[in-house]
């Protein structure tokens, strides 16, 4: 049967289980942060399903518990966050104030990360921006686990992105996604509880399509769409690569090995002050009237809806964990 947690207590057994492991208390905070905020929103491929890799990286000196991330500021609205071979969620809390001052004062900001770790859910990222009143999007890559169009072999990341939209009367408008068929994550999760793939997400080792998760998992991941799903993780490769410094997929799997949990890489975090863009009186009123006008056909949510729709349950009521999943947690805990 699955334990039924609080959303605090899934934040206090993440927390506990990072430091127990090298982590500093604030680092460990910020990445308790988003595994809460995901098993709370119900993605739970993000949430305690990624404590045992976290764990894997503090244990092998992958990742540094004790790391201080640095801003840069390269330019006045590009605020580059150098990780220090820290978990992304510390480096994100860290430039957070650095990027909102920015984008408010010149309209538009950017802010690089280097020498990060992410293997967090990226929809909290943009999110946290959006809720200072901006707009904003992120891209990060991982190692190669998609192929390219017309291939067989992962080249690419999973490679997601993520939107946030502002909203002066409710919860920001964001989606997340991989440009993959499906999030490796969701796949693992499949595995698993011994689900099935829908067709088209993935394909064996010598090329043929399957719907067997752990058969995906030895082979890869399709792009979604085809040759449009490749193009847009190709640009993210370019975005938190060769445009910032960082590793491509490829090269972070060189650099990785096979240690467990997630290489280090790059992030790219874009924001917008809707003020300054010609329509300070009108962008939050025009938006809400294209919300409407999509919410009128039959069938439609707005993105991140559904996800959003668990928060108030979740804390009020709190969410359940694997069993599975608890008891290695809870072997953590204890180690």
């Amino acid at each position: 049967m699955p334990q039924h947690l609080t959303v605090d207590e899934v934040h206090n057994l993440a927390k506990s289980i990072l430091v127990k492991h090298g982590c500093s208390d604030g680092h460990a905070d910020a990445v308790a942060d988003t595994v809460s905020a995901a098993e709370r929103d119900h993605a739970h491929s993000h949430g305690l399903f990624r404590i045992p890799g976290y764990v894997e990286s503090l244990t092998a000196s992958v990742v540094d518990g004790n790391a201080v991330p640095v801003i840069n500021e390269l330019t006045p609205i590009i605020q580059q966050v150098d990780g220090k071979n820290c978990f992304a969620p510390l480096a994100l809390k860290a430039g957070k104030d650095a990027l909102v001052r920015a984008a408010k004062q010149f309209g538009m900001a950017a802010m690089p990360l280097i020498g990060v770790h992410h293997f967090s859910a990226l929809w909290k990222e943009t999110e946290m921006f959006a809720e200072e009143g901006l707009a904003a999007m992120a891209f990060t890559a991982y190692m190669p686990t998609v192929a390219p169009a017309g291939g067989s072999k992962p080249f690419y990341g999973t490679n997601p992105m993520s939107f946030a939209w502002p909203r002066k009367n409710g919860l920001p408008m964001v989606f997340d996604q991989a440009s993959a068929a499906m999030a490796k994550g969701e796949v693992m999760l499949a595995e698993r509880d011994g689900h099935t793939l829908p067709p088209g997400v993935g394909i064996t080792a010598d090329g043929t399509p399957t719907t067997d998760p752990s058969e995906v998992l030895k082979g890869c991941i399709l792009p979604f769409g085809g040759y449009k799903g490749a193009s847009i993780a190709l640009m993210i490769e370019l975005l938190v690569g060769p445009l910032i410094g960082e590793a491509s997929s490829v090269e972070a799997a060189k650099r990785h090995g096979s240690v467990g949990g997630p290489p280090q890489g790059g992030e790219l975090v874009l924001a917008f002050d809707p003020e300054k863009f010609g329509n300070a009186d009108g962008w939050a009123d025009d938006a809400e009237s294209l919300f409407d006008s999509l919410l009128s056909i039959d069938g439609t949510r707005l993105p991140g809806a559904r996800r959003q729709s668990h928060r108030e349950d979740s804390l009020q009521s709190g969410v359940d964990v694997n069993d599975g999943l608890m008891e290695q947690l809870n072997k953590l805990l204890d180690s």
